[in-house]
Protein backbone atom coordinates (compact mmCIF):
# COMPACT_ATOMS: atom_id res chain seq x y z
CA UNK A 1 0.00 0.00 0.00
CA UNK A 2 1.46 3.37 -1.05
CA UNK A 3 1.13 6.35 1.26
CA UNK A 4 0.75 9.47 -0.88
CA UNK A 5 1.71 12.97 0.16
CA UNK A 6 0.57 16.01 -1.80
CA UNK A 7 3.02 18.93 -1.78
CA UNK A 8 2.22 22.66 -1.91
CA UNK A 9 2.92 25.16 -4.70
CA UNK A 10 4.29 23.43 -7.77
CA UNK A 11 5.29 26.85 -9.17
CA UNK A 12 6.81 28.92 -6.37
CA UNK A 13 8.19 25.89 -4.55
CA UNK A 14 9.41 24.00 -7.60
CA UNK A 15 13.09 23.68 -6.61
CA UNK A 16 12.35 22.30 -3.16
CA UNK A 17 9.60 20.00 -4.44
CA UNK A 18 11.73 18.53 -7.20
CA UNK A 19 14.61 18.15 -4.74
CA UNK A 20 12.50 16.12 -2.31
CA UNK A 21 11.01 14.03 -5.14
CA UNK A 22 14.49 13.21 -6.43
CA UNK A 23 15.90 12.44 -2.99
CA UNK A 24 13.01 10.09 -2.26
CA UNK A 25 14.00 8.06 -5.31
CA UNK A 26 17.75 8.29 -4.78
CA UNK A 27 17.78 7.61 -1.03
CA UNK A 28 14.60 5.83 0.07
CA UNK A 29 16.36 4.86 3.30
CA UNK A 30 16.05 8.48 4.47
CA UNK A 31 12.27 8.34 4.30
CA UNK A 32 9.40 6.48 5.92
CA UNK A 33 8.44 3.22 4.22
CA UNK A 34 5.98 3.04 1.33
CA UNK A 35 5.61 6.77 0.75
CA UNK A 36 5.43 8.56 -2.56
CA UNK A 37 4.65 12.04 -3.78
CA UNK A 38 1.09 11.84 -5.05
CA UNK A 39 0.97 15.32 -6.57
CA UNK A 40 2.01 18.92 -6.17
CA UNK A 41 -0.85 21.39 -6.08
CA UNK A 42 -1.11 25.08 -6.92
CA UNK A 43 -1.58 27.28 -9.96
CA UNK A 44 0.32 29.44 -12.42
CA UNK A 45 -0.14 33.11 -11.54
CA UNK A 46 -2.21 35.15 -12.11
CA UNK A 47 -4.90 32.56 -13.01
CA UNK A 48 -8.37 33.90 -12.18
CA UNK A 49 -9.67 30.41 -11.40
CA UNK A 50 -7.12 29.86 -8.63
CA UNK A 51 -8.46 29.70 -5.07
CA UNK A 52 -7.51 28.99 -1.48
CA UNK A 53 -4.48 31.29 -1.64
CA UNK A 54 -3.76 34.24 -3.93
CA UNK A 55 -1.19 33.54 -6.64
CA UNK A 56 0.45 36.89 -7.34
CA UNK A 57 2.78 37.97 -10.12
CA UNK A 58 2.85 36.40 -13.55
CA UNK A 59 4.68 33.39 -14.94
CA UNK A 60 6.46 33.54 -18.30
CA UNK A 61 4.48 31.54 -20.83
CA UNK A 62 7.45 29.42 -21.90
CA UNK A 63 7.93 28.24 -18.30
CA UNK A 64 4.49 26.62 -18.15
CA UNK A 65 5.19 23.48 -20.25
CA UNK A 66 8.66 23.20 -18.69
CA UNK A 67 7.19 23.20 -15.19
CA UNK A 68 4.54 20.64 -16.08
CA UNK A 69 7.13 18.42 -17.73
CA UNK A 70 9.54 18.67 -14.78
CA UNK A 71 6.96 17.03 -12.51
CA UNK A 72 5.44 14.64 -15.03
CA UNK A 73 8.84 13.26 -16.05
CA UNK A 74 9.30 12.37 -12.39
CA UNK A 75 5.91 10.59 -12.46
CA UNK A 76 4.26 13.25 -10.29
CA UNK A 77 1.10 15.03 -11.49
CA UNK A 78 0.55 18.73 -10.99
CA UNK A 79 -2.81 19.50 -9.45
CA UNK A 80 -4.50 22.79 -10.31
CA UNK A 81 -6.29 24.62 -7.49
CA UNK A 82 -9.26 25.72 -9.59
CA UNK A 83 -11.21 26.57 -6.45
CA UNK A 84 -11.90 30.31 -6.58
CA UNK A 85 -15.33 30.63 -4.91
CA UNK A 86 -15.98 33.92 -6.72
CA UNK A 87 -15.73 32.57 -10.27
CA UNK A 88 -18.85 33.19 -12.37
CA UNK A 89 -19.95 32.31 -15.89
CA UNK A 90 -18.13 35.29 -17.39
CA UNK A 91 -14.80 34.10 -15.99
CA UNK A 92 -14.95 30.77 -17.84
CA UNK A 93 -13.62 32.36 -21.03
CA UNK A 94 -10.47 33.62 -19.32
CA UNK A 95 -7.73 33.03 -21.95
CA UNK A 96 -4.86 32.39 -19.53
CA UNK A 97 -6.84 29.88 -17.46
CA UNK A 98 -7.93 28.02 -20.58
CA UNK A 99 -4.36 28.01 -21.85
CA UNK A 100 -2.93 26.45 -18.70
CA UNK A 101 -5.83 23.99 -18.48
CA UNK A 102 -5.13 22.82 -22.03
CA UNK A 103 -1.37 22.73 -21.46
CA UNK A 104 -1.62 20.18 -18.64
CA UNK A 105 -4.53 18.07 -19.88
CA UNK A 106 -2.93 14.69 -20.48
CA UNK A 107 -5.03 12.38 -18.31
CA UNK A 108 -2.33 12.37 -15.64
CA UNK A 109 -2.49 15.86 -14.17
CA UNK A 110 -5.41 16.75 -11.92
CA UNK A 111 -7.66 19.63 -10.86
CA UNK A 112 -9.23 20.52 -7.52
CA UNK A 113 -12.70 22.03 -7.90
CA UNK A 114 -15.14 23.90 -5.72
CA UNK A 115 -17.66 26.04 -7.66
CA UNK A 116 -20.26 24.09 -9.72
CA UNK A 117 -20.13 26.44 -12.71
CA UNK A 118 -16.35 25.96 -13.10
CA UNK A 119 -16.47 22.26 -12.31
CA UNK A 120 -19.09 21.68 -15.02
CA UNK A 121 -17.04 23.70 -17.50
CA UNK A 122 -13.88 21.66 -16.81
CA UNK A 123 -15.78 18.37 -17.03
CA UNK A 124 -17.17 19.41 -20.42
CA UNK A 125 -14.18 21.17 -22.02
CA UNK A 126 -11.24 19.43 -20.31
CA UNK A 127 -12.57 15.96 -19.65
CA UNK A 128 -9.06 14.52 -19.30
CA UNK A 129 -8.69 15.83 -15.76
CA UNK A 130 -9.33 13.59 -12.76
CA UNK A 131 -11.14 15.92 -10.35
CA UNK A 132 -10.67 16.35 -6.61
CA UNK A 133 -13.36 17.83 -4.36
CA UNK A 134 -11.88 20.77 -2.46
CA UNK A 135 -11.66 21.36 1.27
CA UNK A 136 -12.84 24.89 0.42
CA UNK A 137 -16.35 23.40 0.32
CA UNK A 138 -16.15 23.10 4.13
CA UNK A 139 -18.08 19.82 4.36
CA UNK A 140 -18.03 19.35 8.12
CA UNK A 141 -20.84 16.81 8.50
CA UNK A 142 -20.21 13.10 7.93
CA UNK A 143 -23.29 12.76 5.73
CA UNK A 144 -21.98 15.52 3.48
CA UNK A 145 -18.70 13.64 3.06
CA UNK A 146 -20.56 10.41 2.26
CA UNK A 147 -22.64 12.18 -0.40
CA UNK A 148 -19.52 13.73 -1.90
CA UNK A 149 -17.88 10.30 -2.16
CA UNK A 150 -20.82 9.12 -4.29
CA UNK A 151 -19.89 11.66 -6.97
CA UNK A 152 -17.33 11.33 -9.73
CA UNK A 153 -14.26 12.54 -7.85
CA UNK A 154 -10.89 10.86 -7.70
CA UNK A 155 -10.50 12.15 -4.12
CA UNK A 156 -12.46 14.18 -1.60
CA UNK A 157 -10.37 16.47 0.61
CA UNK A 158 -11.68 16.30 4.16
CA UNK A 159 -12.52 19.42 6.14
CA UNK A 160 -9.68 19.89 8.62
CA UNK A 161 -12.10 20.18 11.56
CA UNK A 162 -12.73 16.44 11.18
CA UNK A 163 -9.02 15.57 11.39
CA UNK A 164 -9.02 14.06 14.86
CA UNK A 165 -12.65 13.07 15.10
CA UNK A 166 -11.95 9.37 15.25
CA UNK A 167 -15.59 8.58 15.95
CA UNK A 168 -16.31 9.96 12.47
CA UNK A 169 -13.11 8.90 10.70
CA UNK A 170 -13.59 5.25 11.64
CA UNK A 171 -17.06 5.21 10.09
CA UNK A 172 -16.41 7.00 6.80
CA UNK A 173 -16.47 4.76 3.70
CA UNK A 174 -13.86 4.62 0.91
CA UNK A 175 -11.05 5.93 3.07
CA UNK A 176 -8.63 5.46 0.18
CA UNK A 177 -10.55 8.19 -1.68
CA UNK A 178 -10.32 10.69 1.17
CA UNK A 179 -7.44 13.14 1.44
CA UNK A 180 -6.55 14.65 4.82
CA UNK A 181 -4.98 18.08 5.32
CA UNK A 182 -2.56 17.20 8.09
CA UNK A 183 -1.02 20.56 9.11
CA UNK A 184 -3.75 23.21 8.81
CA UNK A 185 -2.66 26.75 9.57
CA UNK A 186 -6.25 27.94 10.03
CA UNK A 187 -7.49 28.07 13.60
CA UNK A 188 -9.76 25.16 14.53
CA UNK A 189 -13.42 25.95 13.78
CA UNK A 190 -12.49 29.38 12.38
CA UNK A 191 -15.67 31.40 11.84
CA UNK A 192 -14.04 33.65 9.24
CA UNK A 193 -12.69 30.91 7.00
CA UNK A 194 -15.39 31.16 4.33
CA UNK A 195 -15.12 34.94 4.33
CA UNK A 196 -11.34 34.66 3.93
CA UNK A 197 -11.69 32.28 0.97
CA UNK A 198 -14.07 34.73 -0.72
CA UNK A 199 -11.74 37.65 -0.08
CA UNK A 200 -8.80 35.75 -1.59
CA UNK A 201 -11.00 34.83 -4.56
CA UNK A 202 -11.87 38.46 -5.23
CA UNK A 203 -8.23 39.43 -4.82
CA UNK A 204 -7.21 36.73 -7.33
CA UNK A 205 -9.71 38.06 -9.86
CA UNK A 206 -8.29 41.56 -9.36
CA UNK A 207 -4.73 40.32 -9.95
CA UNK A 208 -5.86 38.59 -13.13
CA UNK A 209 -7.69 41.70 -14.31
CA UNK A 210 -4.64 43.86 -13.62
CA UNK A 211 -2.48 41.45 -15.64
CA UNK A 212 -4.81 42.07 -18.59
CA UNK A 213 -4.28 45.82 -18.23
CA UNK A 214 -7.30 46.70 -16.11
CA UNK A 215 -6.42 49.77 -14.03
CA UNK A 216 -9.96 50.70 -13.11
CA UNK A 217 -10.53 52.18 -9.63
CA UNK A 218 -12.45 49.08 -8.59
CA UNK A 219 -9.58 46.75 -9.51
CA UNK A 220 -6.87 48.95 -8.02
CA UNK A 221 -8.85 49.42 -4.81
CA UNK A 222 -9.22 45.64 -4.42
CA UNK A 223 -5.48 45.15 -4.88
CA UNK A 224 -4.83 47.49 -1.96
CA UNK A 225 -7.07 45.59 0.46
CA UNK A 226 -5.85 43.13 3.06
CA UNK A 227 -7.53 40.51 5.24
CA UNK A 228 -6.27 40.59 8.79
CA UNK A 229 -5.39 37.04 9.77
CA UNK A 230 -2.56 36.33 12.24
CA UNK A 231 -2.35 32.71 11.10
CA UNK A 232 -0.75 33.77 7.83
CA UNK A 233 2.42 34.69 9.75
CA UNK A 234 2.56 31.56 11.88
CA UNK A 235 5.40 29.09 11.64
CA UNK A 236 4.94 25.37 11.09
CA UNK A 237 5.54 24.59 14.76
CA UNK A 238 3.08 27.27 15.89
CA UNK A 239 0.31 25.02 14.55
CA UNK A 240 1.45 21.78 16.17
CA UNK A 241 -0.63 22.44 19.27
CA UNK A 242 -3.88 22.76 17.35
CA UNK A 243 -6.45 20.03 17.95
CA UNK A 244 -6.63 19.74 14.15
CA UNK A 245 -2.91 19.04 13.75
CA UNK A 246 -1.90 15.47 12.88
CA UNK A 247 1.55 14.38 13.96
CA UNK A 248 3.87 12.33 11.78
CA UNK A 249 3.61 9.46 14.25
CA UNK A 250 -0.17 9.57 14.06
CA UNK A 251 -0.11 9.48 10.25
CA UNK A 252 1.81 6.21 10.23
CA UNK A 253 0.48 4.63 13.42
CA UNK A 254 -3.20 5.61 13.36
CA UNK A 255 -4.43 6.96 10.03
CA UNK A 256 -2.68 4.60 7.65
CA UNK A 257 -3.72 1.45 9.60
CA UNK A 258 -7.25 2.87 9.57
CA UNK A 259 -7.15 2.92 5.74
CA UNK A 260 -6.28 6.54 4.93
CA UNK A 261 -3.49 6.86 2.39
CA UNK A 262 -3.67 10.43 1.00
CA UNK A 263 -2.24 13.30 3.01
CA UNK A 264 -2.03 16.94 1.99
CA UNK A 265 0.74 19.17 3.36
CA UNK A 266 -0.30 22.82 3.57
CA UNK A 267 2.19 25.47 2.60
CA UNK A 268 1.26 27.62 -0.39
CA UNK A 269 2.54 31.17 0.14
CA UNK A 270 4.18 30.13 3.42
CA UNK A 271 7.84 30.77 4.25
CA UNK A 272 10.18 28.34 2.52
CA UNK A 273 11.71 27.34 5.87
CA UNK A 274 8.31 26.25 7.18
CA UNK A 275 7.62 24.25 4.03
CA UNK A 276 10.99 22.51 4.24
CA UNK A 277 10.46 21.73 7.92
CA UNK A 278 7.05 20.20 7.19
CA UNK A 279 8.71 17.90 4.64
CA UNK A 280 11.34 16.87 7.16
CA UNK A 281 8.65 16.26 9.80
CA UNK A 282 6.26 14.17 7.72
CA UNK A 283 8.46 12.45 5.15
CA UNK A 284 11.90 11.89 6.68
CA UNK A 285 12.72 9.35 9.37
CA UNK A 286 13.63 11.09 12.68
CA UNK A 287 17.16 9.70 12.71
CA UNK A 288 17.85 11.23 9.28
CA UNK A 289 16.11 14.61 9.65
CA UNK A 290 19.08 16.74 10.68
CA UNK A 291 21.32 15.34 7.97
CA UNK A 292 18.67 15.62 5.22
CA UNK A 293 17.70 19.14 6.34
CA UNK A 294 21.31 20.27 6.13
CA UNK A 295 21.75 18.67 2.73
CA UNK A 296 18.58 20.39 1.49
CA UNK A 297 19.79 23.78 2.71
CA UNK A 298 23.21 23.29 1.15
CA UNK A 299 21.78 22.16 -2.19
CA UNK A 300 18.98 24.71 -2.36
CA UNK A 301 20.83 27.73 -0.99
CA UNK A 302 24.08 27.00 -2.78
CA UNK A 303 27.60 26.43 -1.52
CA UNK A 304 30.29 29.01 -0.91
Amino acid sequence: MSIKFHLPDFVGNIRMNLWIIDKLKEHPEYFYDDIQIGSSYGCFPPAAWNGGRTAVGAVRKEHIPLTISAYNQREVPIRYTFTNPCVTQKDLADPFCNYIAKAAENGFNEAIVNVPVLEEYIRDKYAGYPLISSTVKQLEKPDQVREELKKDYKLVVLDYNLNNRFDILEQLPEKDRIEILINPYCSPACKRRGEHYRFLGKLQLAHAARAYGDKSPRTMEMLEKTFACPNMDMSFYDTVGYCTHISAEAVYEKYVPMGYTNFKIEGRMMHAVDILESYMYYLVRPEWRDRVRMKALRDLLGKK
